[in-house]
């Protein structure tokens, strides 16, 4: 397998877990936290980014959706972190391990993302 081809697929998911938490965090900051309005614009945007990055996979769209929720959980854990500065669990930590590891099971086998 080319490892510039592993690399860039997650890089792939990685931009777009960013792009759909950025557009479902702005939204609670506009319902929960009463911020301006206008973050619907950035949060249209967002959401529009992370559909269109999802749209650049080259397999089955469950496959996708699959390996995607693996990388998502652990960015999720990431801004958990270091954007809600919640201290992680080592139950978070295993959590987010083994869906990466599931997520790369996914990603790298034969018949996957990387051909």
């Amino acid at each position: 397998m080319d490892l510039s081809r592993i690399v860039i697929t997650f890089f792939l998911f990685i931009c777009t877990a960013i792009a759909e938490i950025v557009g479902c965090y702005l939204p609670y900051l506009i319902l929960r936290e009463h911020k301006s309005a206008w973050l619907w614009l950035p949060t249209i945007l967002s959401l529009s980014i992370f559909v269109w990055l999802l749209s650049l996979h080259p397999t089955a769209t469950g496959r996708v959706y699959a390996a995607y929720g693996g990388i998502y959980i652990s960015m999720a854990l990431i801004w958990l972190r270091y954007v809600d500065q919640v201290r992680l669990s080592w139950w978070d930590i295993g959590g987010g391990c083994v869906v990466l590891i599931g997520a790369a099971l996914i990603i790298l086998q034969p018949q996957g993302f990387v051909r």
